[in-house]
């Protein structure tokens, strides 16, 4: 179990509008809406209304740019085209700019098929002044909690492990109040390079299993496998029992409500504090179609499920992303 002030630490952390964009709070439009939400052959949905959501870019979108391209910094943000970055970076209605610092290059040695982040077998060499520099940077920028992740470096011996230990350590040395979470690859199931990130002094470990066993083939890079992501999330707990372990599934891939609750089941079983789940939305026409829009009471009712499972915090709605303004 996660000591006092960890439990503290979720109590007190972000709840569901800190992970989603836009007003949820008119829902006028949701419940007359007859469009389809389950696809059927040869079709492709249209987008529900609970998706569509004004991205409003606050005065610190710009500022946030400029840092990122001043430095050779890198974020999933962009990468990932992630539907919230407006918000995120914007700030929203208090202005506190969050953004999700993607190390190690722009290109991944992976190619799963929901992601737009660029993919290569040889990527180019890493920036030994990143660590440096990414620190640099959230000092700038003034923020509490920053959110580390990485594309997958399978050509690196440790699969990058070093490299984000060195950043933690960075970012510690200039701002030790500083909360770091650290969304890492699998590290192709090297046990060793989950240590060196686990032990590096950061406060949340996550790394996302992204869909139910049954689907992993058909979503995930052949490379990443459940019983790997699973291996990973369990040692990091085993070597540094007080870190807060975190991951997240993606809805509307063709999953049944079965296996997302033995999904679920599994992931509390192996100590995982926290989940997310939020809605599969394609990045491009060349990636996965989404198969179901899943609706926001769908969401809620897997909010409840993952509460009563025993997870420490459950954020469950069709716009939750796994680093959606974590630090709020």
């Amino acid at each position: 179990s996660l000591p006092g002030d960890k439990k503290e630490f979720l109590q007190n952390g972000p709840d569901l509008k800190d992970f989603v964009s836009g007003d949820l709070s008119d829902k006028s439009t949701w419940a007359e809406y007859k469009g389809t939400l389950k696809r059927e052959k040869g079709e492709r949905l249209h987008l529900p209304p609970w998706l569509k959501t004004k991205i409003p870019m606050g005065k610190n979108y710009n500022k946030l740019k400029n840092t990122l391209r001043s430095l050779n910094l890198h974020t999933v943000c962009e990468e990932a085209r992630c539907p919230n970055i407006g918000e995120c970076w914007g700030g929203g209605e208090y202005a506190t700019a969050t953004a999700t610092i993607m190390l190690m290059g722009d290109t991944c040695t992976r190619g799963c098929r929901f992601c737009s982040v660029k993919t290569a077998k040889n990527p180019p060499p890493l920036d030994p002044q990143e660590p440096y520099n990414t620190a640099k940077a959230i000092a700038e920028w003034g923020l509490d909690y920053v959110v580390l992740t990485s594309v997958d470096r399978d050509d690196m011996p440790d699969g990058g492990a070093e490299h984000f230990a060195k950043t933690v350590l960075h970012l510690k040395e200039r701002n030790p109040k500083i909360l770091v979470e650290c969304l890492t690859p699998d590290f192709r199931g090297d046990l060793k390079a989950v240590e060196k990130v686990a032990l590096s002094g950061l406060d949340v470990y996550a790394h996302n299993v992204e869909t139910v066993p049954a689907l992993q083939r058909k979503v995930r890079d052949p490379r990443a496998n459940f019983e790997q992501s699973i291996r990973v999330l369990k040692h990091a707990k085993e070597v540094q029992p007080g870190v807060i372990s975190k991951t997240s599934i993606m809805l509307g891939l063709g999953e049944t409500d079965e296996q997302i609750y033995s999904t679920m089941k599994l992931l509390r079983e192996a100590d995982v504090d926290c989940l997310t789940l939020g809605q599969y939305m394609q990045p491009t026409k060349r990636h996965l179609k989404v198969e179901e829009y899943i609706t926001p009471e769908k969401f809620k009712y897997w909010e409840k499920v993952g509460n009563d499972l025993g997870f420490h915090y459950t954020a469950s709605g069709p716009l939750v992303r796994s680093s959606y303004k974590a630090g709020k």
